[in-house]
């Protein structure tokens, strides 16, 4: 039987020569080589980059978490499109934003076999970029600042981050896409010092058991000393008899298939499978009608 399933995606791979779930993704970082260097930015300040102390003290420390998913339906997105009340800006702003897109491209043959189109994430993360930092953020708040464990060195005067002077805004540290799946991260600027280690894991289960018209795209990251996993999925869809088993073996391909790169350098052990890290959520969308 595990001859059977293999034998279609080796046959996929070479004739179809199509390379599912690089490691690739593209940030906003400064330094990241793989920058939205096409993507209309809002002209953002640089961010500080502080030295770290690390010291035996541990504490815990609350930050909020948005998580969204939306299936748009292969439609590409209008200048004019307005997605604040998907993020709910207005009502609250969160340290750190997760957002899974499903059909950002139709599902078409040349879509599901030909190279992702770069230019459609792009506009929703320029929509996603312009809607985060469309708000005007209160002051830095001092007794939001580093904990005793990651303090701020700093000489003289205190940083303008300390004193309010430059306003967080927020940055896109992961975006990546296979075929329709889309996942895209984005944190305050003044916790980018904190974040390590990103890597993604793209896993298709689409036509012929492989192919990313259906399946997950997933993202691991360390923030602070607690490792993240979310994944995006967009799994079989159908409400006929068996079709559930279909979903049902989606999600466990995709559970047992996504695996992330190791990590290199000291005590940085951080887990490969999903279920083994910390934090983990599920963005998913199927048909189920």
């Amino acid at each position: 039987m595990r001859g059977e399933v293999m034998w279609p995606r080796l046959v996929a791979s070479k004739l179809l020569k199509k390379t599912l779930g690089s490691n690739n993704f593209v940030a906003d970082i400064p330094g990241n080589t793989n920058s939205f260097l096409d993507l209309p930015t809002l002209d953002l300040e640089p961010v500080p980059s502080p030295k770290i102390v690390l010291t035996d003290h541990h504490d815990t420390r609350k930050f909020k978490v948005f998580v969204s998913t939306w299936n748009v339906g292969g439609v590409a997105p209008t200048e004019d499109i307005n997605i604040d009340e998907l993020l709910d800006t207005c009502n609250t702003t969160c340290d750190i934003y997760v957002l899974g897109f499903q059909e950002v491209v139709p599902l078409k043959a040349s879509n599901v076999l030909g190279p992702d189109k770069k230019k459609i994430s792009m506009k929703w993360n320029s929509l996603v970029r312009k809607a985060l930092n469309k708000k005007s953020y209160s002051p830095y708040n001092k007794s939001n600042s580093l904990s005793k464990k990651q303090q701020l060195v700093t000489k003289g005067k205190k940083s303008d981050m300390e004193s309010g002077m430059i306003q967080p805004e927020f940055r896109c540290v992961v975006s990546k896409q296979m075929v329709g799946i889309m996942i895209s991260v984005w944190v305050r600027s003044d916790l980018l010092p904190f974040f390590r280690n990103p890597s993604v894991s793209c896993v298709g289960c689409g036509i012929m058991g492989c192919l990313g018209n259906k399946g997950s795209v997933s993202v691991r990251f360390q923030f602070h000393e607690t490792s993240f996993c979310f994944v995006c999925c967009h799994l079989a869809s159908g409400g006929r008899e068996g079709d559930e088993r279909t979903r049902n073996s989606n999600a466990a391909e995709i559970l047992s298939r996504t695996c992330f790169p190791t990590t290199m350098g000291p005590s940085l052990d951080l887990p490969k499978k999903i279920l083994d890290h910390e934090y983990v959520r599920f963005t998913l969308y199927c048909q189920c009608f």
